[in-house]
């Protein structure tokens, strides 16, 4: 089936025979408890809601599927999903390599909760050149970590070459998939060996729900995953499993619309004397727009941009804007605008985040489907509100 049928249908067929009901949408299963008729086995598959139920496997199996999975395991945010990851791959004395440009959050991990308890050490390198990420493996390495686009600076890292490289190496690949979806990326097809995804943003798309995914196809792995999700609690609840169910039947329609207003707000904003440095790689500007066009089927609705000025400019500029909720988080129908260096990567100090490109007058936006005549015109009342 192509993606949009499967966004519909996986995981979510009507089941018309035994005590089937024929529910076009899967019911939200809230029994946190399944009755047997034998002792040793459950009678129809569960047992008790945090190692499985009915609602999360369906949207499980709907994840998988989009992404070119075996399987799909629905968490109770993103940062779960990385963190059993980290507990189902890593052990005292691992390596990881990661990129340098990536989410607060993910940095926060791994230097205040693995490193310190886990014993785990991070080298963050510029991951655009798959020969650094080669350069930095070590005989420790079990696992490199890539973002792509990166959040925020929206650059790419190389995944086929740099699968190749690790794989070769015996190191596991894992990459953040949440910024264009599959619907524009399939990063397994391209080498790698895991896939998460924060689904709060784009799956769900429309900002309430908090939830993550891990999407991989490695049976081994796979039962390491779920074991360590069943063991630390980190699952995804039956309600918030039915939100990203039904937020995933719209998501090819979506990210077209967010796409092409992105493009549209990305030539905007280029040619913008208020603005300095354009980050998109729908761009022909773009210094990697070539590996966007052969890596990625878009270019999504994320873009980043440094505002001329510096965080005073940025911050009033943010302050003025109406339709552009300033706000964290991504991928919702309506369009987010933040600043990162003190809002979505304030947890990484700011000597790191300058060595990379997050200055204090870098904005990121995250543009939703409203009309994208009404967008420009909210972003230019903001900029006419600075001079």
């Amino acid at each position: 089936m192509k993606f949009e049928t499967e966004a519909i249908h996986a995981g979510e067929e009507p089941k018309l025979e035994g005590a089937g009901t024929g529910d076009v949408v899967v019911p939200i299963h809230l029994s946190s408890t399944f009755a047997r008729r034998e002792v040793t086995k459950p009678t129809c598959g569960y047992e008790y809601s945090r190692q499985g139920n009915p609602t999360r496997e369906a949207l499980e199996t709907r994840l998988a599927a989009l992404e070119g999975a075996r399987w799909g395991l629905a968490f109770s945010s993103g940062m779960a999903a990385e963190t059993t990851i980290g507990l189902s791959v890593l052990e005292p004395g691992d390596h990881v390599v990661a990129g340098d440009d990536l989410y607060g959050g993910t940095w926060r991990l791994f230097e205040r909760v693995l490193a310190p308890h886990l014993g785990v050490s991070v080298s963050y390198v510029d991951a655009t050149d798959p020969e650094r990420v080669a350069d930095a493996l070590t005989e420790r390495t079990k696992l490199v970590w890539l973002e792509t686009p990166t959040n925020p600076l929206m650059r790419l890292c190389d995944i086929e070459a740099i699968s190749s490289i690790a794989r070769e190496r015996g190191v596991l690949t894992a990459v953040d998939n949440t910024f264009v979806t599959p619907y524009f990326q399939r990063p397994l097809a391209l080498g790698a060996d895991v896939v998460v995804h924060s689904t709060s943003k784009y799956l769900n798309g429309h900002s309430d729900s908090i939830g993550g995914a891990v999407m991989l196809s490695d049976e081994e792995l796979h039962k390491k995953l779920k074991f360590n999700q069943n063991a630390v609690g980190a699952i995804l609840s039956p309600f918030d499993s039915y939100m990203v169910l039904r937020g995933t039947k719209t998501l090819a329609v979506r990210m077209r619309e967010h796409e092409k207003n992105a493009m549209r707000v990305a030539e905007h904003l280029e040619g913008h004397p208020g603005v300095t440095r354009m980050y998109y790689p729908g761009l022909p500007s773009h210094p990697q727009h070539e590996l966007a066009t052969r890596q990625m089927f878009g270019f999504g609705g994320m873009l980043s941009f440094e505002i001329a000025g510096g965080l005073t400019e940025a911050c009033a500029f943010l302050e003025n804007l109406t339709l552009f909720a300033l706000a964290e988080s991504l991928g919702g129908v309506e369009s987010l605008t933040e600043l990162p260096a003190l809002m979505t990567h304030a947890s990484i100090p700011k000597e790191e985040r300058e060595k990379v490109g997050v200055t204090d007058s870098l904005v990121r936006i995250s543009v939703g489907i409203e009309n994208g005549d009404d967008l420009i015109e909210d972003l230019d009342r903001a900029f006419a509100s600075l001079s």
